[in-house]
């Protein structure tokens, strides 16, 4: 079995990441020492600077040998060299197996979509497509529940609205009924109260 052969950029990509985890962080001079120094890198020009000097035990400075290879200079870490894009008449030149497109961030939304159909067509990878087409897409989907809450809403009001009218016209009905009948009763017992007295 013959296993496959890495890319020479991916190769140069490995190659670059372990670089980088081997480089160390560039301070500035006695930053550590007073609290007024930044910790971001200044280039010493003392005379007696042991940094300067490359004195054994002190930090390192910054030097040619903490390089990535050549090859993988400027690659995505996808592996495609990027593109900047500002209309669909860029996308003619791009070649699809080495280079991948960033869309421009002034760009607005009707030239992205463009760009966007054009790149699909082509089989063109878009390196910031993802975030904006979920953006949009969860914009189109806020707005539209907005819209379905807002009509819901409403229904419910209108429907909460007519149970109040309906609620309110019945009580008033039956308290109307009801009143004279509490009335009637005691002043049927204060007539034969007085009756009995008379006839006593």
């Amino acid at each position: 079995m013959t296993e496959k052969k890495a890319s020479p950029s991916r190769k140069a990509l490995q190659v670059r990441a372990r670089a980088r985890n081997k480089k160390p962080k560039f301070v500035r001079a006695e930053s550590w020492k007073y609290d007024r120094f930044s910790l971001s890198w200044r280039r010493p020009r003392g005379l007696d600077n042991k940094i300067r000097r490359k004195i054994l035990g002190w930090p390192p400075g910054p030097s040619m040998g903490y390089k990535g290879p050549k090859v993988a200079r400027y690659l995505h870490p996808s592996g495609y060299r990027e593109v900047i894009v500002y209309n669909v008449a860029d996308l003619e030149g791009v070649d699809v197996n080495t280079q991948a497109v960033r869309i421009a961030h002034t760009v607005g939304k009707r030239k992205r979509a463009d760009i966007i159909a054009k790149a699909k067509e082509l089989n063109l990878k878009i390196l910031n497509i993802k975030l904006s087409a979920e953006k949009e897409a969860a914009e189109e989907e806020e707005e539209a529940e907005g819209k379905e809450t807002e009509t819901a809403e409403a229904e419910a009001t209108e429907t909460e609205e007519k149970e109040e009218v309906k609620e309110e016209k019945k009580p008033k009905k039956e308290t109307k009924k009801a009143a004279p009948k509490k009335k009637e009763a005691p002043e049927e017992k204060k007539t034969k109260s007085k009756k009995e007295t008379k006839k006593q």
